[in-house]
């Protein structure tokens, strides 16, 4: 509807030789239903370079703002224009969710726009951890929401299993089997101590003995290890991939040899104190920046400039990255990189995850009560449950810090956001149980004229335009607080309203009316990976 008006007002606006962009025509939706069932400040804003009162504007395009799916238009305050939708067109939705169904909400926004998502790509050397989860969930859902708007989406996880911290996890692993085996423990200065090092190393013992020589075992046993425990608490956090890209096979394809030779040979390097620099600063970084360093090795900047060529190469018409908040200085390198090689930088979209703050009540929870290091996803997951944290994880912006509240999380009572919305879904499917009739399309509505019934059909019409603008925010959190506002318009209109009556036309009316809101409140959550259960 939203979209319809803007074309709509366009029209009008380009009848009256009035010159503004469709993308810039605002509609919003009301908080009080009294001032319509959506509103535009179209009037004030061309007031400003009109040098005319927006109410004179307003009056002018009021006349002409004429459809088959408008009851009325209104001027408001010093210039609105409000729009009052007929309630046939909201009740014809009703018959259009029962027919769609899961489908309910999907569109062709995306027109088959080869799109990369890739997201959490952390480092194979131990378990994932909180700051992980909130990446992972984000990824996710933006991808889920992506393919519902025919995005041809593909979901990518980039291992990182070469360079030092490879070296450094499989010296680790070493050392620890030496000290099981009752021999001199030499721990590397930049080792890691993680409980899963040694859990590695015991199951080495046991399966191969005491005499292992080889270092490459121990590399290949400890990122198999890790990366199966990865993808395990990733399943089960209900995240997966469709390409797992190895660093490795970079290194291996002569890739960074090819890379750095064309950035040679197109003039965008320069040798200093025994150092190749690259000239970032040419296209907006703060300075140069080190690919190879002084002992000849590379930095980690020139593989990943070898792995988002090879993206580009693949031949996405966009790719998103999913970065840390302590990775934001390193965009612009990175879009400098892709310029230097001849890519469009526009089609590299990073999002930045801000940091997620653990607490239980006030107090803030830092440790693992577990092992004494940063919680893991796996126990977050014990403790809350998937459900709650891939809710509240999407129930926010990406850019704003997240506070994650363990007691809210877990209540059983309206408090807690996902506990609200999933009551207000099983309360739906055990009203549904009760009825035993077939649930299909009907006719006509003559009984859904209350407000509580007006405002619970409004908010279902939104839906499909508020998947859209999700998918082209790239932001989870709309279709999260939408799927919370429609749980609590029901749960308003179930308390003032009796859906099994004795009057047979108000109760076959009211259970589409509750079906209805039913599929959209499951295909919401299912955006965000958040399973409707059926009985609380």
């Amino acid at each position: 509807m939203k979209e319809q008006l803007k074309e709509l007002i366009a029209s009008v606006l380009k009848n009256n030789e009035f010159s503004m962009d469709t993308e810039n025509i605002v509609i919003e939706i009301p908080k009080d239903t009294a001032h319509g069932d959506y509103a535009t400040n179209v009037a004030m804003q061309l007031a400003r370079t009109l040098k005319t009162n927006p109410r004179e504007i307003a009056s002018k395009l009021v006349e002409q703002l004429t459809a088959d799916y408008i009851e009325k238009v209104e001027i408001a305050g010093p210039g609105f224009i409000n729009f009052y939708v007929k309630n046939d067109y909201l009740f014809k939705n009703i018959n259009t969710i029962l027919e769609m169904e899961d489908h309910y909400g999907s569109s062709n926004v995306g027109n088959r726009t080869k799109i990369n998502v890739e997201y959490v790509s952390a480092n194979p050397t131990g378990i994932l951890h909180l700051g992980h989860a909130r990446g992972a969930s984000y990824g996710d859902s933006l991808s889920r929401i992506l393919t519902f708007t025919n995005f041809d989406v593909t979901r990518e996880y980039y291992i990182n299993d070469a360079g030092n911290q490879i070296a450094n996890l499989q010296n680790s692993i070493q050392a620890r089997y030496e000290g099981i085996c009752g021999r001199e423990e030499n721990m590397p200065e930049d080792g890691y101590y993680g409980k899963e090092i040694i859990q590695i190393a015991e199951e080495m013992k046991r399966e191969l003995g005491t005499n292992i020589t080889d270092i490459q075992v121990f590399r290949k046993k400890g990122l198999d290890y890790l990366l199966g425990k990865i993808k395990e608490h990733l399943k089960n956090f209900r995240v997966e991939f469709d390409v797992w890209t190895s660093e490795q096979t970079i290194y291996d394809s002569g890739a960074l040899d090819q890379v750095l030779q064309q950035l040679i040979d197109s003039g965008y390097t320069y040798e200093e104190d025994g150092a190749v620099f690259l000239k970032t600063s040419a296209f907006g970084d703060e300075k140069d920046r080190v690919l190879i360093k002084k002992d000849k090795t590379n930095t980690y900047l020139l593989p990943d400039i070898a792995y988002h060529k090879n993206k580009y190469d693949r031949g996405f018409d966009e790719l998103i990255d999913v970065f840390g908040a302590d990775h934001h200085g390193y965009v612009p390198r990175l879009k400098a990189s892709i310029a230097m090689l001849g890519n469009n930088p526009d089609k590299l979209d990073v999002e930045i995850l801000q940091m997620v703050r653990l607490v239980r009540g006030k107090e803030e929870v830092k440790m693992s009560k577990r092992t004494g290091n940063a919680v893991t996803i796996e126990e977050l997951m014990e403790e809350v449950g998937a459900d709650a944290m891939r809710y509240f994880f999407s129930s926010r912006s990406l850019d704003t810090q997240l506070d994650f509240d363990l007691d809210l999380a877990t209540k059983k009572s309206n408090e807690n956001p996902v506990y609200y919305i999933e009551y207000a879904y099983a309360r739906i499917c055990s009203i549904l149980s009760g009825w035993n009739q077939e649930i299909k399309p009907l006719e006509q509505y003559q009984t859904l004229t209350s407000d509580y019934t007006k405002n619970l059909l409004a908010k279902l019409y939104e839906f499909t335009d508020t998947v859209k603008l999700s998918a082209i925010k790239r932001s989870p959190h709309i279709i999260a607080n939408y799927a919370y506002d429609l749980a609590g318009l029901f749960h308003t209109f179930y308390a003032h309203e009796k859906v099994l009556t004795d009057d047979e036309m108000s109760t076959k009316e009211r259970i589409n009316l509750i079906k209805a809101t039913a599929i959209t409140i499951k295909n919401a959550l299912n955006l965000i990976g958040v399973v409707a259960t059926e009985k609380m």
